[in-house]
């Protein structure tokens, strides 16, 4: 059974990354997986941390947050070419991650301190919601579902995309602001980030015991890519209402 017939709207858990595995006695687990995320989890929160204090020093943390989400970008390209450096990349891909992290988030930090705990508070939740509601099969992942988080997430991708691009020529949209049009779209935003972590726990079961040891750095990817983007949006959420009320 080709492991490309199981799809999901991470892209790094395509079966582009998971067809012709190399021989190998040891294969991917669950634990695996999640030590992995959890030593990069750590990383991330030291590094934001660290960058909080700097910023708190008066270090802006401008060219934190654009250097560390084009680092990722460029990592996560790396990777998709030459998949067995993952367990190398992986890592710095973390390390890019976190800088990203801890410059986006640091604003908040300093203006609203609590904020970005209970960000982090509503993803750790969120996460252990989904995995429950994924494991007692209340919601299930049937091809109907798989298709529509899979299209919601690429239109808000694409969205994403042009309001950038239109940033570049001084055109400001309404996504960034804190109307309720921009609240919702978030909003929307946050439940599909959430409801991909479904599609990401399916593929991995599916997985598990059967691709070899290495590519769990892959799927630890695959989850670090959808609990950012969760995180993110959980974020960016509540400091339009604490701006807004």
């Amino acid at each position: 059974m080709k492991l490309s017939n199981y799809k999901t709207n991470n892209p790094v858990f395509t079966g582009y990354f998971w067809d012709n595995p190399p021989s190998s006695s040891k294969k991917m687990t669950v634990s695996g997986i999640f030590f992995k995320s959890l030593g990069c989890i750590l990383v991330i929160a030291a590094i934001t941390a660290y960058l909080w204090k700097l910023n708190e020093a008066g270090m802006p943390m401008k060219w934190f947050t654009l250097g560390g989400m084009l680092a990722a970008i460029i990592i996560s390209i790396i990777i998709s070419v030459r998949l067995h450096w993952a367990p190398v990349l992986v890592p710095l891909y973390t390390i890019a991650k976190g800088v990203f992290l801890g410059g986006f988030s640091a604003y908040a930090h300093k203006h609203y301190p609590e904020l970005p705990y209970q960000a982090i508070g509503v993803t750790i939740i969120t996460f252990l919601v989904m995995l429950l509601l994924y494991q007692t099969r209340i919601i299930a992942v049937t091809k109907k579902l798989r298709s529509v988080i899979i299209t919601s997430a690429a239109s808000i991708f694409v969205v994403y995309v042009i309001s950038w691009i239109l940033g570049f020529f001084g055109i400001n949209t309404y996504i960034w602001g804190t109307s309720w049009f921009a609240i919702t779209f978030n909003c929307i935003a946050a439940i599909v980030a959430s409801f991909s972590l479904l599609l990401d726990f399916d593929h991995i079961e599916r997985q598990k015991n059967r691709a070899p040891k290495w590519k769990e750095w892959l799927a630890t990817w695959g989850l670090l890519a959808t609990l950012i983007w969760l995180y993110v949006e959980t974020l960016r959420l509540m400091q339009k209402f604490a701006i807004r009320f």
